[in-house]
C-alpha cells in the first residue's frame, strides 16, 4: 500500500507542475520474447508497443528486447554486453521491466555459471540505479518454455524452474517489484507457436499484466464468479472469500455477524479468510468497495462435494431409469443445492464454427451459477450427483452442495494440471502431440478431429486436450474449499489399463495438492459392456485403491448394458458412492462395499474362496452363482459351476486341470451377481491360486 502511494505521489509529480509535459519513460529490457522474435510487425506487436497504446501520450515505452539475450554475464550472449543494454542506460528510464532468463537455461549457461544468477540480477539492477536513482524496476517471473521445446526435458524443464524459483527472492532481496508473466500465460500453449515465444495475443496479454502493475488499475472490483446467489460454503474449514479489484482498494465483508476488511495485494487480488463454521443457513454475504457494494442472498454452510468425470457423471437426472418417479415426488424444500457448469460446446459428431473454437481457446469453455433444488435444474443435473447428495442430506442432515464439472468422452489427461504431467517423463510426451499419440484413444483423437476441423491453428485447443479441463474448469475452483470428490471416468481410457493406473493416483495427488488436504475420493468402477478391454480395466481400478488413501470404489458392472455406454440406472450408484461417504466420511457404522475376496485355496477338486466384508454371502434372486472362471496352467479359460458353503465360494474344478488363477466377473458384460447381506456386488477380480489376493 505505501509502495503505491509513493507510486502515485510520483507521477504526479512528474505530470503536473514544470514537469507536466515531460512524459515518463519505460525501458523494457529482455530477450527476444520482449523483441516481438517471429511477430510479423514487431514495432506494433511487440509487447512494448502494445504497452505504449495502452498507457497514451503520457508515457514513453522503449522496446530493448535483444534474441538470444542471457542475464548471466557469463551466458553465452550475455545482454550487458549487448547495445541494447548501452542504449537503455542512455534512455534514463523512469521505470524499467526486465525479463530476462529464459536463454539461461540453456546447456551453456546454467550448469556452468546458475550460481551468479542472484549477483548477476542484483548488478543490473544496481546499474540502472546508479543512473537513476528513483528508477522503479520491475523484474518479471518468466513467461512460459512449454513441453514441445526442443530441450524441455533434456534440462530446459528443471532448470527453467530453478530460475523462476530465484527471481521473486532477488526481486525482495534488491528492493524491486515482481510482476507474473507465467501465470496469465501458462494455461495458453495455442499462443506460442515455437512453444516459446508468444504471438500477438500473448503479447497482449504481457502488455495489459505489465501496464496493471504500472498503473495499479486491474480492471476494478470483480468477485470471484463461483460466488453467487443460493451458494453452499464449506462448514469446518477456514472460509475464503476471493477476488480482484485496483491497486490499494479496500473492500469490505460481512457474513453471519462477522465483519473484515482487506486491501488488494500488488497482483490486484484480495482474500478475505472467515473463520471456520458450524453447518446452517440461510445468510446473507455482503461485500462492499468505496465504488460498490453486492449482497448475495439464501447462502448455507454445509458438506461441498466436487463430482467430475465424463459423460455418465454428466448423464442427467432426467434420462435416469428412475427420473419420473424421484421428478415427480421432489422435496424442493430440501437443503441441497446445485452448481452445475454447462459446457460451451458439446463434444459430439460436429464440427464447431470460428467463434466456438476461439472461445475455447480461450478458456472459456465452462459457465454456471448456484441453484435451488427445482424440477428444472434437479432434471438437468447429473443424475449420480444427485442421487449421492440425496442420500447424504437424508442421513447426515446438513446442507449438500454438489458442483457438477464434468465431459463427455473426455480423457483422465484432460483432468491432469500441466506441472504433474510436465514432470512425469511418460505423460510429458502427450502434451505437444496428444492429437497424434498412441497414448490417447483412437475414438478420442477421431472424435477431437472432428470438432476441430474449422480450426486454422495447429495448437487449437479442445476439451479433450491433456491439461484443458483442469485449465479451463478445475484450477478455478481450487481456492474453494470442498468436502470431497466423486469421480466417474474411465471410458475413454479403457484402452490403456496400464497408462491408466500410473495416471489416476497421479492426477487425485494433484488435486489434493492444489486444495491443500487429502479430501476424500470415491470414484465409479467402469459398468459392464461388449468391450474386450473393461474387464481387465475393471480389475486395475479395483487395485488403486490400495494405492490411494482415503479413497474408495462403488461397483456398477451388474448395472451395465451390453451395447449402451451409459446404463440408466444411476440411482444405484450414486447411492452406492453415498455408502462410501457414509461409512468413510462421516463414520456411519454400515455396510459400504461388496464382498473383498482374500484367499483361494484348492482342496482336491474344489477351489475355496474366503471373503471380507460379508455376514451372508449370495446370489440374490438368480438360481445360480454366474461369473467365475478358471485359469489353467496353459492359458485355457473354463466357466466353472460355483456354490456358496458356510459363506464362501466353492468352485468345482474337472479333473487333471491346473488352475493358477480364478477369474471373477471377468466378461466385458458379465452377468457375474455375488453379493453380501447388503445386496452390494463383488468387484471384478482375478486372484492368483493359493496366494492372497492384492486387491
Amino acid at each position: 500500500m505505501k509502495f503505491f502511494f509513493r507510486l502515485n505521489i510520483w507521477l504526479i509529480f512528474l505530470i503536473g507542475g514544470n514537469a507536466y509535459a515531460q512524459k515518463i519513460k519505460i525501458a523494457c529490457i529482455g530477450n527476444s520474447v520482449t523483441a516481438g522474435y517471429l511477430l510479423k510487425n514487431p514495432e506494433k506487436e511487440s509487447y512494448p508497443a502494445q504497452l505504449q497504446q495502452l498507457l497514451g501520450d503520457k508515457y514513453l515505452v522503449s522496446n530493448f528486447g535483444h534474441s538470444g539475450a542471457t542475464l548471466l554475464k557469463k551466458g553465452h550472449n550475455p545482454f550487458y554486453k549487448t547495445r541494447e543494454f548501452i542504449n537503455a542506460l542512455d534512455f534514463h528510464a523512469d521505470i524499467a521491466i526486465v525479463h530476462l532468463g529464459l536463454n539461461d537455461t540453456d546447456p551453456r549457461n546454467w550448469p556452468n555459471y546458475k550460481n551468479d544468477f542472484e549477483a548477476d540480477y542484483a548488478w543490473l539492477i544496481d546499474t540502472l540505479r546508479q543512473d537513476n536513482p528513483e528508477i522503479k524496476i520491475y523484474i518479471c517471473k518468466l513467461t512460459p518454455i512449454f513441453s514441445g521445446h526442443p530441450r524441455f526435458k533434456s534440462g530446459t524443464r528443471d532448470w527453467y524452474q530453478q530460475i523462476q524459483d530465484k527471481i521473486p527472492l532477488i526481486a525482495k532481496a534488491n528492493e524491486a517489484q515482481l510482476i507474473d508473466l507465467n501465470a496469465p500465460l501458462n494455461h495458453h500453449p495455442n499462443l506460442f507457436a515455437d512453444n516459446l515465444h508468444p504471438d500477438v495475443v500473448g503479447t497482449g496479454i504481457i502488455a495489459k499484466t505489465v501496464y496493471e502493475h504500472i498503473t495499479g488499475d486491474f480492471g476494478g472490483f470483480t468477485l470471484d464468479p463461483i460466488f453467487t446467489n443460493n451458494m453452499v460454503l464449506q462448514r469446518d474449514q477456514p472460509i475464503a472469500i476471493y477476488g480482484t479489484a485496483n491497486a490499494n482498494d479496500k473492500v469490505e465483508i460481512s457474513f453471519n455477524q462477522i465483519k473484515k476488511e482487506v486491501i488488494t495485494n500488488q497482483f490486484g487480488k484480495w482474500k478475505v479468510q472467515l473463520p471456520a463454521m458450524k453447518f446452517g443457513g440461510p445468510y446473507q454475504l455482503k461485500i462492499s468497495t468505496q465504488y460498490q457494494s453486492i449482497t448475495l442472498k439464501n447462502i448455507l454452510i454445509g458438506d461441498v462435494w466436487l463430482c467430475s468425470g465424463q459423460s455418465n457423471m454428466a448423464f442427467p437426472l432426467k434420462s435416469s431409469a428412475t427420473a419420473k418417479a424421484t421428478l415427480s415426488h421432489l422435496n424442493k424444500n430440501l437443503p441441497i443445492r446445485l452448481l452445475k457448469f454447462n459446457t460451451l460446446a458439446e463434444t459430439d459428431h460436429t464440427s464447431w464454427d470460428s467463434v466456438t473454437l476461439a472461445k475455447i481457446n480461450q478458456l472459456d469453455y465452462f459457465s454456471g451459477r448456484w441453484d435451488t433444488l427445482s424440477e428444472n435444474s434437479g432434471a438437468q443435473f447429473s443424475a449420480i450427483a444427485y442421487y449421492f447428495g440425496e442420500k447424504l442430506n437424508k442421513e447426515v442432515h446438513i446442507p449438500i452442495g454438489l458442483i457438477q464439472m464434468a465431459v463427455g468422452g473426455s480423457t483422465l489427461e484432460s483432468w491432469i494440471d500441466r506441472e504433474t504431467m510436465e514432470q512425469d517423463n511418460l505423460m510429458v510426451d502427450m502434451l505437444d502431440n496428444w492429437r497424434k499419440s498412441d497414448f490417447i484413444q483412437p475414438w478420442v483423437r477421431e472424435r477431437a478431429a472432428m470438432n476441430l476441423k474449422n480450426a486454422t491453428n495447429p495448437k487449437q485447443r479442445h476439451p479433450y486436450e491433456p491439461t484443458y479441463n483442469f485449465e479451463a474448469g478445475i484450477s478455478k475452483l481450487t481456492s474453494f474449499p470442498i468436502k470431497g470428490a466423486i469421480w466417474y471416468q474411465g471410458e475413454s481410457n479403457a484402452h490403456n489399463p496400464e497408462l491408466f493406473s500410473h495416471e489416476f493416483p497421479l492426477m487425485v495427488k494433484s488435486w489434493r495438492k492444489k486444495w491443500g488436504f487429502d479430501f476424500p475420493f470415491y470414484y465409479v468402477q467402469l459398468s459392464s459392456i461388449d468391450r474386450p478391454s473393461w474387464s481387465f480395466f475393471r480389475d486395475v481400478q479395483g487395485k488403486l485403491q490400495s494405492l490411494i488413501p482415503n479413497s474408495g470404489m462403488a461397483v456398477s458392472s451388474d448395472l451395465g448394458d451390453s451395447l449402451n455406454v451409459h446404463p440408466t440406472q444411476k440411482k444405484q450408484v450414486g447411492e452406492r458412492l453415498a455408502l462410501l461417504a457414509l461409512k468413510n466420511t462421516y463414520h456411519k457404522n454400515i455396510v459400504a462395499t461388496g464382498p473383498i475376496p482374500l484367499k483361494a485355496t484348492q482342496n482336491k477338486s474344489t477351489i475355496i474362496i474366503t471373503f471380507s466384508n460379508t455376514v451372508a454371502l449370495s446370489f440374490g434372486d438368480n438360481p445360480q452363482l454366474l461369473g467365475f472362471e478358471i485359469v489353467t496352467n496353459k492359458g485355457n479359460r473354463l466357466a466353472v459351476k460355483a456354490t456358496i458353503f458356510k459363506n464362501e465360494v466353492h468352485l468345482n474344478i474337472p479333473q487333471n486341470l491346473k488352475v493358477v488363477k480364478i477369474l471373477y466377473a471377468w466378461q466385458p458384460f458379465t452377468k457375474a451377481n455375488l453379493v453380501n447381506e447388503a445386496k452390494l456386488p463383488a468387484s471384478t477380480f482375478c486372484m492368483p491360486l493359493n496366494q492372497s489376493n492384492e486387491i
